[in-house]
């Protein structure tokens, strides 16, 4: 291969090929279609993206477009050996060649797959000469090239085995390897003007012979530089062509020859000087993701080189069509064979974009106050997706949150006050890793992913319905993952049981983590205890309705009108919200929504979830309003198109304002015990016989101390007992007084009463609960929001100190 536009600074480039079609509609044992192979490959070769090694290019992304198209793109460094063969000739660089490569080899051995696609122009060399390996994967992204209708490798350079059917042995590759070292030596090129299929004989007839490399020096007339060469040099080649796979070394073994080790400074990789770009001094991965957001588009960049050609579709339409479903008739598409050209993707635009970039954005001091580290203070109020699509902007916070990431988890509360603005895309999974306050330690490869359980057939039903209009998570790769985070989680979790959700509810963290199994766990593991404690019990029925119940009285609180309506025909969360809640909305909404609105609930606590349930009612009020039971439940059974954004503000700006004890729920994890006039321990029968949620006095007294303007205390005792103690600027309106069946507040005699309780915390106090409990119904009646009902009583009050009472 070798790059089909001229060369210019960027270590960016792509290729391109087809997967293989199957034939007609065919499905598997399960009864579900076939993956496309496409999807296959995509899901395999994420693994790829793990690998870092100097003598390996990155690879950074792979595609898949129409037609079964797979795209990949990685590093491409330097000029292929292929192109500089000329002035590789000396005996140094020619060793130094061979050390990397092995030790390239080596790193892939490792990793447990082989290349078997070594030749030439893989082999890319920079201007010191070091090696790096390029489209080392191919061989393993395709599964030994199941998912593939071409063959992979130069067919020059394959092993004798390769030809008969043997694969994914790394010492394949010692023998291609030996191959190049040896053409280089005897500065030729072998059997350069045979056909393939003569190529095919001479290999194969070298099987029997002792000495390959004498072979075939004499065959190409290079005896004398082949008898020239250094004995070591010429055992060791001989070694890498030896026709008997197990007396050929493996790429360790060369690496740890004596001809390398006696001077190993000369041959080993040394880092070229950095360069003056600074851009091109950051991670590849991020001058990638920057360089789409620069509006880098990787198939537009095919399409200019001619790797993607479009045709008619009546060109590609079938003769024949079988009834078994195979096609005949029509001409093969040209656009449809391999095609080796390598395009190199610019980054002009990128650089451009960034060119008032000051040097210090790239090495953000977090630590010194005086040096500013926020960009675009104004750009907050704009919206999150053209935030996500800012180069410049993303360029900061993706430095900003790099730093930060380094120093976790000591700025863990830098990174939390950071997410609150934004959370980049590209650093998002290990961003909600640190606000989940998770360290890996390693604990995930210890847990029994393996063992049958009484839980694997529901999660092998579960898993293909899973999220699965997402390539990655629809792939073979994604199902096996998926699999053992549950059997991991339910290993780990004895205590509980698998619950249909489950699945959903690990996707997200499978999405952003794919090749980060432990951070995935680890962030699922301390996801559910903080959102979904004792959700996953055998017999969660308790916690469950108690957490519906809370869902009601939070939504009469802000929604009074609606849960009235709703209230009035019967709809009860009960019908709908459960699947919400069990998956924290994962199984409702896209993937792509989920993300953002996990960004502001990973920042809130276990109530947050309620207010996002509060705010998809809002967006849907208006149709409810209008709507009877049957046509709540349908719109409910497919659930309209929620603007997230909306979504997001609306839940952020509920939570805000509302009091941390109203939204108390006893099956929660509480980090510390309740104290006095805090809210403890309510029974479900008495929570579901509430209209209204229970404000604690401390929160009241907060409110009375801090935010006197934002609440109403209206005190139900008698006039006379009102007239005696009371809390200052109190409403007195005596139970006694109160018409409970005439809903208007006009009933109950207080000039502007309306106007007062606009906009306000109402706080019900009085010394007989239930009494208080039917006030607080007889408001949201009248259509009053935030109506409360302070828990204990009025008689609470008498301990508090300083006092907050006042007497006549």
């Amino acid at each position: 291969m070798s790059p089909c536009v001229t060369k210019v600074n960027s270590n960016l480039a792509a290729v391109t090929f087809f997967a293989k079609t199957h034939a007609g509609d065919v499905c598997g044992s399960n009864g579900l279609p076939l993956t496309p192979n496409s999807i296959a490959i995509l899901g395999r070769a994420q693994y790829l993206k793990t690998i870092e090694h100097p003598n390996l290019c990155e690879y950074l992304d792979i595609i898949r477009g129409k037609h079964e198209r797979t795209i990949i793109v990685s590093e491409y460094a330097g000029a292929p050996l292929d192109e500089k063969i000329k002035i590789c000739n000396d005996v140094k660089t020619i060793l130094r060649i061979f050390y990397q490569v092995a030790e390239g080899l080596n790193e892939i051995n490792d990793h447990g797959f082989a290349c078997h696609n070594l030749e030439p122009s893989n082999i890319l060399l920079d201007s010191q000469n070091n090696v790096k390996l390029f489209n080392y994967g191919l061989f393993y992204m395709t599964k030994q090239g199941e998912y593939v209708s071409f063959p992979i490798g130069n067919i020059r350079y394959l092993p004798p085995e390769r030809l008969l059917g043997s694969q994914n042995n790394i010492k394949s590759d010692v023998w291609s390897l030996g191959m190049i070292i040896a053409e280089l030596f005897l500065e030729c090129q072998f059997w350069s003007s045979l056909k393939i299929s003569n190529i095919i004989r001479k290999i194969l007839s070298l099987s029997n012979v002792s000495k390959v490399f004498e072979k075939i020096a004499r065959e190409h007339n290079c005896f004398e530089k082949y008898d020239n060469l250094n004995s070591d040099v010429r055992e060791l080649i001989e070694r890498c062509l030896s026709t008997s796979i197990s007396s050929r070394p493996m790429p360790n073994d060369i690496i740890n020859n004596k001809l390398f080790q006696e001077n190993i400074e000369t041959y080993a990789y040394k880092a070229p000087p950095k360069p003056e770009q600074l851009l091109l001094r950051c991670p590849l991965k991020q001058v990638y993701y920057l360089w789409q957001l620069a509006g880098g588009d990787v198939q537009t960049e095919l399409k200019k080189e001619g790797l993607i050609r479009s045709e008619a579709p009546i060109l590609s339409m079938p003769k024949i069509v079988c009834l078994n479903g195979k096609i005949g008739g029509s001409k093969r598409s040209q656009s449809h064979l391999a095609d080796n050209r390598i395009v190199i993707l610019r980054l002009n635009n990128l650089v451009e974009r960034l060119r008032k970039v000051p040097s210090m954005a790239y090495f953000p001091l977090i630590h010194s106050p005086k040096f500013a580290v926020h960009y675009g203070a104004g750009m907050e109020q704009l919206p999150l997706v053209i935030r996500e699509r800012d180069t410049e902007y993303q360029f900061y916070r993706v430095m900003l949150f790099s730093r930060m990431l380094k120093g976790y988890p000591f700025t863990r509360d830098m990174i939390i006050k950071e997410a609150q603005i934004d959370i980049p895309p590209l650093l998002r999974g290990a961003v909600w890793a640190c606000l989940l306050d998770v360290i890996e330690d390693g604990s995930y490869e210890r847990i029994d992913k393996v063992t049958p359980t009484s839980t694997d057939r529901q999660i092998e039903v579960d898993i293909p319905r899973c999220h699965q209009y997402d390539e990655l998570l629809s792939s073979p790769e994604g199902h096996r993952k998926l699999k053992r985070l549950l059997k991991a989680w339910v290993a780990s979790h004895p205590q509980y049981v698998y619950w249909q959700g489950l699945d959903s509810l690990t996707a997200p963290f499978l999405y952003l983590n794919f090749n980060n199994e432990e951070r995935a766990f680890l962030s699922l593991y301390k996801f559910i205890p903080k959102y979904l404690h004792w959700f996953f019990l055998k017999d969660n029925s308790a916690v469950i309705k108690e957490y519906l119940c809370k869902f009601s009285q939070l939504t009469a609180y802000h929604e009074p009108v609606l849960a009235k309506h709703l209230n009035s025909i019967s709809f009860i969360p009960e019908l709908f919200a459960i699947p919400w809640f069990l998956t924290m909305f994962s199984h409702v909404f896209p993937l792509h929504k989920i993300i953002h609105l996990w960004d502001k609930l990973m920042l809130g606590d276990n109530s947050y979830p309620l207010f996002i349930g509060i705010s998809v009612l809002k967006q849907l009020k208006s149709t409810l309003m209008s709507s009877g039971f049957n046509e709540c439940i349908l719109l409910f059974s497919d659930l309209p198109d929620i603007v997230m954004e909306t979504c997001v503000v609306e839940s952020q700006k509920m939570y805000s304002v509302t009091p941390k004890s109203i939204c108390y729920r006893k099956n929660v994890l509480h980090e510390v015990d309740p104290g006095e006039f805090d809210i403890s321990d309510i029974s479900l029968s008495e929570l579901q016989g509430e209209v209204s949620p229970r404000i604690s006095a401390n929160d009241l007294i907060d409110l009375i101390f801090n935010g006197k303007d934002a609440v109403v205390i209206l005190d139900l005792r008698g006039s006379l007992e009102f007239s005696r103690m009371r809390v200052a600027g109190s409403i007195n309106i005596p139970f006694t007084t109160v018409l409970l069946g005439d809903t208007r507040l006009e009933s109950l005699g207080v000039p502007n009463l309306e106007s007062i309780l606009a906009d306000k915390i109402v706080v019900i106090v009085s010394v007989v609960h239930e009494n208080a409990v039917l006030f607080s119904k007889f408001l949201i009646d009248c259509g009053v929001s935030r109506v409360c009902v302070l828990h204990q009583g009025f008689n609470i009050l008498h301990a508090v100190v300083p006092s907050v009472l006042v007497s006549t």
